[in-house]
């Protein structure tokens, strides 16, 4: 194959994992806040995910409030992502299979990361462009970034109206993410 269609296919894998893993993050992190499972966006998380996560919990008992199934899936598909990478940009890597999990353990880390840096994005975004506006979004974004933006919220000085949270709350993901010892192909 040659380097192009090789890096093309490396992408389109990338992408596909990576989203379908977000949504799989997204249910453990719906399941954490105890969002409105009534929210239409909280039904397709639930339905997209509920076989793969269902078969798991079989396997894995639940802890507490945490989705130990859907975190582990979530990781088994960072593994997965991982080794596809490897096959298709290093062949020649030869198998450390205790590294490439710590490294899905960090891409797991990453994708959150990321996750919360696009949905506190797309939040204050939505609360420029369409303030005191209701949808099924609105309601999610706010539910799901709240536990991360109201600590920093209570230190923060207000600024005539003006809330920098998101701002110092994306800094400190991107620092987060950054500091994540994961070799940048599997970023």
């Amino acid at each position: 194959m040659t380097y192009n269609a090789n890096n093309a296919l490396l992408f389109l894998v990338d992408t596909v994992i990576a989203l379908y893993t977000a949504v799989v993050l997204l249910r453990v992190i719906l399941q954490l806040v105890h969002a409105d499972f009534r929210n239409p966006i909280s039904q397709f998380v639930w339905q997209a995910t509920r076989v793969p996560v269902g078969l798991a919990g079989r396997l894995i008992p639940r802890w507490r409030n945490l989705d130990v199934p859907a975190v582990v899936f979530a990781v088994l598909l960072c593994l997965i992502n991982i080794q596809v990478d490897l096959w298709l940009a290093a062949p020649e890597f030869g198998g450390q299979p205790l590294l490439i999990v710590w490294w899905a353990v960090l891409k797991t880390g990453v994708l959150i990361c990321n996750f919360y840096f696009f949905t506190i994005l797309v939040q204050a975004l939505m609360s420029w462009i369409a303030p005191n506006q209701y949808s099924p979004a609105a309601a999610m974004l706010f539910t799901v970034n709240e536990p991360l933006l109201r600590p920093v919220r209570q230190y923060m000085p207000s600024l005539g109206g003006l809330d920098l949270s998101p701002l110092v709350v994306i800094i400190g993901l991107q620092v987060v993410s950054r500091l994540l010892p994961l070799p940048g192909l599997f970023r």
